[in-house]
Protein backbone atom coordinates (compact mmCIF):
# COMPACT_ATOMS: atom_id res chain seq x y z
CA UNK A 1 0.00 0.00 0.00
CA UNK A 2 1.24 3.57 0.52
CA UNK A 3 -0.13 7.19 0.83
CA UNK A 4 0.99 10.75 -0.33
CA UNK A 5 1.04 14.08 1.11
CA UNK A 6 1.40 17.49 -0.94
CA UNK A 7 1.42 21.16 -0.06
CA UNK A 8 1.11 24.58 -2.07
CA UNK A 9 1.96 27.54 0.72
CA UNK A 10 2.72 31.26 0.29
CA UNK A 11 5.34 30.50 2.25
CA UNK A 12 7.46 27.41 3.50
CA UNK A 13 5.78 24.33 3.38
CA UNK A 14 7.73 22.05 4.53
CA UNK A 15 6.69 21.52 8.62
CA UNK A 16 3.27 21.02 7.13
CA UNK A 17 4.79 18.31 4.37
CA UNK A 18 6.94 16.91 6.48
CA UNK A 19 3.85 15.77 9.36
CA UNK A 20 1.13 15.39 6.74
CA UNK A 21 3.66 12.36 4.82
CA UNK A 22 4.44 11.43 8.35
CA UNK A 23 0.35 11.03 9.39
CA UNK A 24 0.38 8.54 6.39
CA UNK A 25 3.26 5.89 8.40
CA UNK A 26 0.32 3.37 8.92
CA UNK A 27 0.15 2.96 4.65
CA UNK A 28 3.72 1.85 4.30
CA UNK A 29 6.83 0.20 5.67
CA UNK A 30 9.42 0.11 3.14
CA UNK A 31 10.41 4.05 1.67
CA UNK A 32 9.48 7.39 2.91
CA UNK A 33 10.09 10.18 -0.06
CA UNK A 34 10.04 14.43 0.21
CA UNK A 35 10.28 16.87 -2.41
CA UNK A 36 10.05 20.43 -2.21
CA UNK A 37 10.37 23.40 -4.91
CA UNK A 38 11.49 26.65 -4.42
CA UNK A 39 13.62 29.13 -5.56
CA UNK A 40 16.59 27.17 -6.02
CA UNK A 41 14.31 24.54 -8.16
CA UNK A 42 13.62 21.02 -6.78
CA UNK A 43 15.39 19.19 -3.43
CA UNK A 44 14.13 15.88 -2.74
CA UNK A 45 15.05 13.39 -0.09
CA UNK A 46 14.11 9.15 -0.02
CA UNK A 47 15.03 7.09 2.79
CA UNK A 48 14.08 3.30 3.49
CA UNK A 49 12.29 3.46 6.61
CA UNK A 50 11.86 -0.59 7.29
CA UNK A 51 14.22 -0.39 10.50
CA UNK A 52 13.48 3.81 11.81
CA UNK A 53 10.10 5.31 11.68
CA UNK A 54 9.84 8.15 8.99
CA UNK A 55 10.29 11.10 11.10
CA UNK A 56 13.51 9.52 12.29
CA UNK A 57 14.74 9.44 8.95
CA UNK A 58 13.87 12.33 7.61
CA UNK A 59 14.85 14.64 10.83
CA UNK A 60 17.58 16.35 9.11
CA UNK A 61 16.28 17.21 5.73
CA UNK A 62 13.44 19.18 7.77
CA UNK A 63 15.96 21.40 9.05
CA UNK A 64 17.84 21.80 5.76
CA UNK A 65 14.83 21.86 3.06
CA UNK A 66 12.78 25.01 1.73
CA UNK A 67 10.37 25.54 -0.28
CA UNK A 68 6.89 26.85 -1.01
CA UNK A 69 5.44 23.45 -2.54
CA UNK A 70 5.97 20.03 -1.89
CA UNK A 71 5.06 16.77 -2.23
CA UNK A 72 6.18 13.43 0.36
CA UNK A 73 4.82 9.69 0.27
CA UNK A 74 5.22 6.50 2.09
CA UNK A 75 5.37 3.40 0.20
CA UNK A 76 5.19 -0.52 0.81
CA UNK A 77 7.18 -1.01 -2.49
CA UNK A 78 9.16 1.71 -4.66
CA UNK A 79 11.25 4.60 -3.97
CA UNK A 80 9.19 7.68 -4.95
CA UNK A 81 9.03 10.22 -5.48
CA UNK A 82 10.62 10.41 -8.57
CA UNK A 83 12.46 13.71 -10.54
CA UNK A 84 11.46 13.41 -14.03
CA UNK A 85 12.83 15.56 -16.92
CA UNK A 86 10.92 15.55 -19.97
CA UNK A 87 9.28 17.75 -22.30
CA UNK A 88 6.94 18.96 -19.77
CA UNK A 89 10.07 20.10 -18.19
CA UNK A 90 10.88 18.88 -14.87
CA UNK A 91 8.32 17.63 -12.16
CA UNK A 92 8.39 15.06 -9.13
CA UNK A 93 5.59 12.52 -9.00
CA UNK A 94 4.61 10.06 -6.60
CA UNK A 95 1.66 7.58 -6.70
CA UNK A 96 -0.01 5.27 -5.13
CA UNK A 97 -0.17 2.73 -7.50
CA UNK A 98 -0.73 -1.08 -8.91
CA UNK A 99 0.16 -1.62 -12.46
CA UNK A 100 -0.76 -5.65 -13.06
CA UNK A 101 -0.24 -4.90 -16.66
CA UNK A 102 3.31 -3.58 -16.12
CA UNK A 103 5.19 -5.47 -18.54
CA UNK A 104 3.04 -5.20 -21.51
CA UNK A 105 3.03 -1.50 -21.03
CA UNK A 106 6.66 -1.39 -20.64
CA UNK A 107 7.20 -3.30 -23.65
CA UNK A 108 5.01 -1.20 -25.86
CA UNK A 109 6.77 1.97 -24.86
CA UNK A 110 10.72 0.45 -25.28
CA UNK A 111 9.09 -1.17 -29.00
CA UNK A 112 7.96 2.56 -29.48
CA UNK A 113 11.44 3.95 -29.03
CA UNK A 114 10.04 6.30 -26.20
CA UNK A 115 11.82 5.26 -22.82
CA UNK A 116 13.42 2.22 -21.17
CA UNK A 117 13.26 1.86 -17.29
CA UNK A 118 15.63 0.94 -14.59
CA UNK A 119 15.22 -2.38 -12.36
CA UNK A 120 14.37 -2.14 -8.55
CA UNK A 121 16.45 -4.44 -6.21
CA UNK A 122 13.49 -6.40 -6.29
CA UNK A 123 13.68 -6.96 -10.15
CA UNK A 124 10.60 -4.53 -10.89
CA UNK A 125 10.05 -1.95 -12.75
CA UNK A 126 9.60 1.06 -10.69
CA UNK A 127 5.48 1.60 -11.01
CA UNK A 128 6.27 5.29 -10.55
CA UNK A 129 8.66 5.55 -12.96
CA UNK A 130 6.10 3.93 -15.77
CA UNK A 131 3.50 6.10 -15.08
CA UNK A 132 5.62 9.04 -15.60
CA UNK A 133 6.73 7.17 -19.20
CA UNK A 134 3.02 6.71 -19.94
CA UNK A 135 2.53 10.64 -19.04
CA UNK A 136 5.26 11.57 -21.42
CA UNK A 137 3.87 10.33 -24.63
CA UNK A 138 1.48 13.17 -25.07
CA UNK A 139 1.48 16.87 -25.73
CA UNK A 140 0.35 18.21 -22.53
CA UNK A 141 0.33 17.10 -19.12
CA UNK A 142 -3.40 16.72 -18.53
CA UNK A 143 -3.81 14.39 -21.57
CA UNK A 144 -0.60 12.41 -20.35
CA UNK A 145 -2.21 11.74 -17.23
CA UNK A 146 -5.44 11.14 -18.03
CA UNK A 147 -3.67 8.47 -20.24
CA UNK A 148 -1.74 6.81 -17.76
CA UNK A 149 -4.94 6.42 -15.65
CA UNK A 150 -6.93 5.03 -18.60
CA UNK A 151 -3.69 2.72 -19.40
CA UNK A 152 -3.08 0.70 -15.93
CA UNK A 153 -4.97 -2.38 -15.32
CA UNK A 154 -4.80 -2.26 -11.40
CA UNK A 155 -5.29 1.46 -9.95
CA UNK A 156 -3.50 4.88 -9.66
CA UNK A 157 -3.76 7.58 -7.87
CA UNK A 158 -0.78 10.34 -7.98
CA UNK A 159 0.49 13.69 -7.14
CA UNK A 160 2.79 15.52 -9.76
CA UNK A 161 5.20 18.49 -8.44
CA UNK A 162 5.73 21.32 -10.97
CA UNK A 163 7.01 24.82 -10.93
CA UNK A 164 3.24 26.12 -11.94
CA UNK A 165 1.66 23.77 -9.21
CA UNK A 166 0.59 20.25 -7.75
CA UNK A 167 -1.48 18.19 -10.10
CA UNK A 168 -3.10 15.32 -8.01
CA UNK A 169 -5.62 13.01 -9.88
CA UNK A 170 -8.02 10.48 -8.17
CA UNK A 171 -7.58 6.65 -9.95
CA UNK A 172 -10.34 6.30 -12.38
CA UNK A 173 -12.64 4.34 -10.28
CA UNK A 174 -11.97 6.07 -7.55
CA UNK A 175 -10.45 3.28 -5.73
CA UNK A 176 -8.08 4.81 -3.49
CA UNK A 177 -9.21 8.21 -1.87
CA UNK A 178 -7.77 11.77 -2.65
CA UNK A 179 -8.72 14.93 -0.18
CA UNK A 180 -7.99 18.59 -0.70
CA UNK A 181 -7.92 20.30 2.10
CA UNK A 182 -7.69 24.61 2.62
CA UNK A 183 -6.38 27.37 5.18
CA UNK A 184 -5.79 31.02 4.64
CA UNK A 185 -2.26 30.77 3.10
CA UNK A 186 -2.30 26.99 1.83
CA UNK A 187 -3.45 24.35 0.25
CA UNK A 188 -2.82 20.15 0.70
CA UNK A 189 -3.48 17.00 -1.18
CA UNK A 190 -4.08 14.04 1.50
CA UNK A 191 -4.69 10.07 0.68
CA UNK A 192 -5.92 10.46 4.53
CA UNK A 193 -8.05 13.42 5.33
CA UNK A 194 -7.38 13.32 9.32
CA UNK A 195 -3.98 14.30 8.43
CA UNK A 196 -4.14 18.02 7.89
CA UNK A 197 -6.57 18.57 10.61
CA UNK A 198 -4.13 19.24 13.03
CA UNK A 199 -2.34 21.33 10.69
CA UNK A 200 -4.76 24.51 10.74
CA UNK A 201 -6.40 22.61 7.04
CA UNK A 202 -9.98 22.48 6.67
CA UNK A 203 -11.85 19.65 4.33
CA UNK A 204 -12.10 21.55 0.89
CA UNK A 205 -13.10 18.84 -1.57
CA UNK A 206 -12.86 15.06 -2.09
CA UNK A 207 -12.19 14.21 -5.53
CA UNK A 208 -14.32 12.15 -7.22
CA UNK A 209 -13.23 9.08 -9.90
CA UNK A 210 -10.44 10.53 -12.72
CA UNK A 211 -11.04 13.80 -11.27
CA UNK A 212 -7.78 15.77 -12.06
CA UNK A 213 -6.81 18.98 -10.25
CA UNK A 214 -4.40 21.73 -10.07
CA UNK A 215 -3.20 23.03 -6.68
CA UNK A 216 -1.57 26.71 -5.90
CA UNK A 217 -1.40 28.24 -2.52
CA UNK A 218 -4.71 30.28 -3.58
CA UNK A 219 -6.80 27.83 -5.79
CA UNK A 220 -7.71 24.48 -6.67
CA UNK A 221 -9.13 24.00 -9.88
CA UNK A 222 -10.64 20.50 -11.50
CA UNK A 223 -8.80 20.40 -15.55
CA UNK A 224 -10.68 16.90 -15.72
CA UNK A 225 -14.33 16.45 -14.28
CA UNK A 226 -15.18 13.09 -12.29
CA UNK A 227 -16.63 10.26 -13.86
CA UNK A 228 -19.76 8.29 -12.84
CA UNK A 229 -18.82 5.08 -11.60
CA UNK A 230 -17.15 4.58 -8.36
CA UNK A 231 -15.33 1.27 -6.95
CA UNK A 232 -13.59 2.48 -3.87
CA UNK A 233 -11.90 -0.21 -2.19
CA UNK A 234 -13.79 -1.09 0.94
CA UNK A 235 -11.38 -2.97 3.18
CA UNK A 236 -10.25 1.17 3.55
CA UNK A 237 -12.80 0.96 6.28
CA UNK A 238 -12.44 -2.65 7.61
CA UNK A 239 -8.43 -2.35 8.20
CA UNK A 240 -6.32 0.31 6.13
CA UNK A 241 -7.82 3.29 7.57
CA UNK A 242 -6.36 5.51 10.66
CA UNK A 243 -9.64 5.07 13.34
CA UNK A 244 -9.76 9.26 12.32
CA UNK A 245 -10.06 8.81 8.78
CA UNK A 246 -12.87 9.17 6.97
CA UNK A 247 -13.89 8.30 3.36
CA UNK A 248 -17.03 9.34 1.01
CA UNK A 249 -18.45 10.81 4.80
CA UNK A 250 -18.22 7.81 6.58
CA UNK A 251 -15.69 7.44 9.75
CA UNK A 252 -13.75 4.52 9.59
CA UNK A 253 -14.14 4.18 13.43
CA UNK A 254 -17.73 4.32 13.08
CA UNK A 255 -17.71 1.84 10.13
CA UNK A 256 -16.48 -0.53 12.38
CA UNK A 257 -18.51 0.04 15.51
CA UNK A 258 -21.51 -0.67 12.91
CA UNK A 259 -19.69 -3.54 11.41
CA UNK A 260 -19.33 -5.15 14.76
CA UNK A 261 -22.69 -4.01 15.74
CA UNK A 262 -24.48 -5.94 12.96
CA UNK A 263 -21.98 -9.25 13.80
CA UNK A 264 -23.68 -9.26 17.20
CA UNK A 265 -27.02 -9.20 15.40
CA UNK A 266 -26.25 -12.82 13.80
CA UNK A 267 -24.37 -14.46 16.51
CA UNK A 268 -25.65 -16.54 19.38
CA UNK A 269 -22.38 -17.58 21.62
CA UNK A 270 -22.56 -17.18 25.32
CA UNK A 271 -18.93 -15.29 26.24
CA UNK A 272 -17.54 -13.87 29.11
CA UNK A 273 -15.79 -11.11 26.94
CA UNK A 274 -15.25 -9.29 23.63
CA UNK A 275 -11.87 -8.47 22.66
CA UNK A 276 -10.36 -7.21 19.56
CA UNK A 277 -6.64 -7.99 17.88
CA UNK A 278 -5.12 -3.88 18.50
CA UNK A 279 -5.33 -2.21 16.43
CA UNK A 280 -7.62 -2.40 13.41
CA UNK A 281 -9.67 -4.97 15.46
CA UNK A 282 -10.45 -2.72 18.73
CA UNK A 283 -13.39 -0.89 17.41
CA UNK A 284 -15.24 -3.85 15.58
CA UNK A 285 -15.04 -5.53 18.69
CA UNK A 286 -16.48 -2.43 20.71
CA UNK A 287 -19.10 -2.23 18.69
CA UNK A 288 -19.66 -5.66 18.95
CA UNK A 289 -19.34 -5.18 22.61
CA UNK A 290 -21.98 -2.62 22.62
CA UNK A 291 -24.56 -4.32 20.50
CA UNK A 292 -24.66 -7.64 22.20
CA UNK A 293 -24.04 -6.29 25.81
CA UNK A 294 -21.06 -8.37 26.42
CA UNK A 295 -18.43 -6.27 28.21
CA UNK A 296 -15.61 -5.74 26.59
CA UNK A 297 -12.03 -5.88 27.27
CA UNK A 298 -8.26 -5.95 26.90
CA UNK A 299 -6.51 -8.51 27.55
CA UNK A 300 -3.32 -8.24 25.61
CA UNK A 301 -1.61 -5.03 24.60
CA UNK A 302 0.12 -3.90 21.75
CA UNK A 303 3.58 -2.75 22.86
CA UNK A 304 3.92 0.56 20.69
CA UNK A 305 7.55 2.70 22.53
CA UNK A 306 10.18 1.05 19.85
CA UNK A 307 7.33 -1.25 17.90
CA UNK A 308 5.52 1.42 15.63
CA UNK A 309 3.78 0.32 12.79
CA UNK A 310 6.33 0.72 10.33
CA UNK A 311 9.08 -1.07 11.86
CA UNK A 312 7.99 -4.30 9.89
CA UNK A 313 10.68 -6.14 7.77
CA UNK A 314 10.25 -7.20 4.42
CA UNK A 315 11.12 -11.14 5.03
CA UNK A 316 7.08 -12.55 5.93
CA UNK A 317 8.25 -15.16 8.46
CA UNK A 318 9.93 -12.16 10.82
CA UNK A 319 7.23 -9.94 10.11
CA UNK A 320 4.58 -12.55 11.91
CA UNK A 321 7.69 -13.13 14.25
CA UNK A 322 7.29 -9.41 15.36
CA UNK A 323 3.48 -9.34 15.60
CA UNK A 324 3.72 -11.61 18.11
CA UNK A 325 6.60 -10.29 19.71
CA UNK A 326 4.04 -6.58 19.80
CA UNK A 327 1.50 -8.81 21.48
CA UNK A 328 1.46 -8.98 25.90
CA UNK A 329 -0.85 -10.48 27.99
CA UNK A 330 -3.06 -9.18 30.61
CA UNK A 331 -3.61 -13.22 32.26
CA UNK A 332 -5.47 -11.79 34.65
CA UNK A 333 -8.26 -10.72 32.30
CA UNK A 334 -7.87 -14.39 30.61
CA UNK A 335 -7.51 -17.15 32.48
CA UNK A 336 -11.13 -19.08 32.53
CA UNK A 337 -12.47 -16.85 30.25
CA UNK A 338 -14.74 -17.56 27.40
CA UNK A 339 -13.21 -15.18 24.63
CA UNK A 340 -15.36 -13.16 21.40
CA UNK A 341 -11.92 -12.46 19.71
CA UNK A 342 -12.31 -10.13 16.89
CA UNK A 343 -9.81 -9.20 14.26
CA UNK A 344 -10.33 -7.51 10.84
CA UNK A 345 -9.77 -10.34 8.62
CA UNK A 346 -7.86 -13.80 8.43
CA UNK A 347 -5.10 -13.37 5.32
CA UNK A 348 -2.97 -16.17 5.69
CA UNK A 349 -3.85 -17.15 8.96
CA UNK A 350 -0.44 -17.67 10.92
CA UNK A 351 -0.52 -14.58 13.23
CA UNK A 352 -4.21 -15.19 14.41
CA UNK A 353 -3.46 -19.08 14.99
CA UNK A 354 -0.54 -17.74 16.82
CA UNK A 355 -2.45 -15.27 18.61
CA UNK A 356 -5.24 -17.60 19.40
CA UNK A 357 -2.62 -20.38 21.02
CA UNK A 358 -0.97 -17.62 23.24
CA UNK A 359 -4.57 -17.01 24.49
CA UNK A 360 -5.25 -20.41 25.88
CA UNK A 361 -1.32 -20.90 27.06
CA UNK A 362 -2.60 -17.61 28.80
CA UNK A 363 -5.65 -19.26 30.60
CA UNK A 364 -8.29 -19.05 27.91
CA UNK A 365 -11.05 -21.58 28.09
CA UNK A 366 -12.45 -20.88 24.86
CA UNK A 367 -11.59 -18.64 21.94
CA UNK A 368 -14.68 -17.72 19.67
CA UNK A 369 -12.92 -16.01 16.35
CA UNK A 370 -15.22 -13.41 14.89
CA UNK A 371 -13.13 -11.93 11.62
CA UNK A 372 -14.86 -8.61 10.55
CA UNK A 373 -14.69 -9.26 6.50
CA UNK A 374 -15.91 -12.40 4.79
CA UNK A 375 -13.45 -14.84 3.84
CA UNK A 376 -10.91 -13.05 1.16
CA UNK A 377 -10.98 -16.05 -1.72
CA UNK A 378 -9.52 -13.45 -4.36
CA UNK A 379 -6.24 -12.19 -4.31
CA UNK A 380 -6.53 -8.02 -4.63
CA UNK A 381 -6.20 -7.13 -8.23
CA UNK A 382 -6.59 -3.61 -7.44
CA UNK A 383 -4.47 -2.91 -4.16
CA UNK A 384 -1.15 -3.83 -2.98
CA UNK A 385 -3.10 -5.40 -0.16
CA UNK A 386 -0.43 -8.00 1.30
CA UNK A 387 2.72 -8.85 0.39
CA UNK A 388 1.21 -12.66 -1.15
CA UNK A 389 2.74 -13.22 -4.54
CA UNK A 390 -0.01 -16.18 -4.79
CA UNK A 391 -3.36 -16.89 -3.98
CA UNK A 392 -2.52 -19.85 -2.72
CA UNK A 393 -0.94 -18.15 0.06
CA UNK A 394 -4.83 -17.19 1.22
CA UNK A 395 -5.99 -19.66 3.92
CA UNK A 396 -9.24 -19.94 2.55
CA UNK A 397 -7.75 -20.68 -1.20
CA UNK A 398 -5.66 -23.84 0.99
CA UNK A 399 -8.55 -25.01 2.32
CA UNK A 400 -10.80 -24.51 -0.97
CA UNK A 401 -8.25 -26.41 -2.92
CA UNK A 402 -8.00 -29.38 -0.31
CA UNK A 403 -11.46 -30.12 -0.21
CA UNK A 404 -11.82 -30.19 -3.75
CA UNK A 405 -8.75 -31.91 -4.58
CA UNK A 406 -7.14 -29.23 -7.04
CA UNK A 407 -10.37 -29.21 -9.05
CA UNK A 408 -11.30 -25.37 -8.31
CA UNK A 409 -12.92 -23.83 -11.30
CA UNK A 410 -14.52 -19.97 -11.10
CA UNK A 411 -17.89 -21.42 -10.42
CA UNK A 412 -16.69 -23.30 -7.34
CA UNK A 413 -15.12 -20.51 -5.72
CA UNK A 414 -18.34 -18.83 -6.11
CA UNK A 415 -20.22 -20.90 -4.06
CA UNK A 416 -17.28 -20.77 -1.39
CA UNK A 417 -17.57 -16.69 -1.63
CA UNK A 418 -21.75 -17.39 -0.56
CA UNK A 419 -22.35 -18.05 2.95
CA UNK A 420 -25.67 -19.57 2.32
CA UNK A 421 -24.11 -22.72 0.72
CA UNK A 422 -22.91 -26.07 2.03
CA UNK A 423 -19.37 -25.74 0.67
CA UNK A 424 -19.24 -22.05 2.23
CA UNK A 425 -19.70 -24.16 5.70
CA UNK A 426 -17.15 -26.82 4.90
CA UNK A 427 -14.82 -24.01 4.42
CA UNK A 428 -15.25 -22.56 7.67
CA UNK A 429 -15.56 -25.97 9.64
CA UNK A 430 -12.46 -26.78 7.88
CA UNK A 431 -10.76 -23.10 8.85
CA UNK A 432 -11.98 -23.59 11.88
CA UNK A 433 -10.41 -26.86 12.71
CA UNK A 434 -7.21 -25.49 11.16
CA UNK A 435 -6.60 -22.83 13.47
CA UNK A 436 -7.69 -24.65 16.74
CA UNK A 437 -10.75 -21.63 17.13
CA UNK A 438 -13.47 -22.91 19.24
CA UNK A 439 -15.64 -21.28 16.67
CA UNK A 440 -15.88 -19.32 13.44
CA UNK A 441 -17.89 -16.64 12.47
CA UNK A 442 -17.18 -14.46 9.63
CA UNK A 443 -18.85 -11.08 9.24
CA UNK A 444 -21.51 -11.43 6.15
CA UNK A 445 -20.85 -9.27 2.90
CA UNK A 446 -24.05 -7.66 2.77
CA UNK A 447 -23.42 -6.70 6.78
CA UNK A 448 -20.69 -5.12 5.93
CA UNK A 449 -21.77 -2.75 3.47
CA UNK A 450 -24.42 -1.75 4.80
CA UNK A 451 -22.11 -0.53 7.45
CA UNK A 452 -20.37 1.95 5.28
CA UNK A 453 -23.96 3.61 5.04
CA UNK A 454 -22.66 4.01 0.83
CA UNK A 455 -24.72 2.55 -1.93
CA UNK A 456 -22.83 -1.41 -2.84
CA UNK A 457 -22.22 -0.22 -6.16
CA UNK A 458 -20.05 2.12 -5.12
CA UNK A 459 -17.42 -0.26 -3.40
CA UNK A 460 -15.23 -2.60 -4.50
CA UNK A 461 -15.87 -5.93 -3.21
CA UNK A 462 -13.35 -8.33 -5.55
CA UNK A 463 -11.26 -10.13 -2.91
CA UNK A 464 -14.31 -11.27 -0.94
CA UNK A 465 -16.51 -12.24 -3.95
CA UNK A 466 -14.94 -11.69 -7.50
CA UNK A 467 -17.09 -8.44 -8.77
CA UNK A 468 -15.40 -6.53 -10.22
Amino acid sequence: MGGFFGVAAKENCVFDLFFGTDYHSHLGTRRGGLVVYGKDGFDRAIHNIENSPFRTKFDKEVQEMDGYMGIGSISDYEPQPLIIHSHHGTYALATVSKVNNADELAKDLIDRGLSHFMEMSSGEINATELIAALINTKENLIDGINYALESVDGSVSLLMLTPKGIYAARDKMGRTPVVVGKKDDAFCISFENFAYKNLGYNDYKELGPGEIVCVTDSNCVTLKAPGDKKKICTFLWVYYGYPSSSYEGMAVEEMRYRNGAAMAGRDDVKADIVAGVPDSGTAHAVGYANASGIPFSRPFIKYTPTWPRSFMPTIQSKRDLIAKMKLLAVEELIRDRSIILIDDSIVRGTQLRETTEFLYKSGAKEVHVRPACPPLVYGCKYLNFSRSKSEMDLITRRVIERLEGGNVTEEILKQYADPDTEKYAAMIEEIRKEMNFTSLRYARLDDMLDSTGIPHEDLCTYCWNGVE
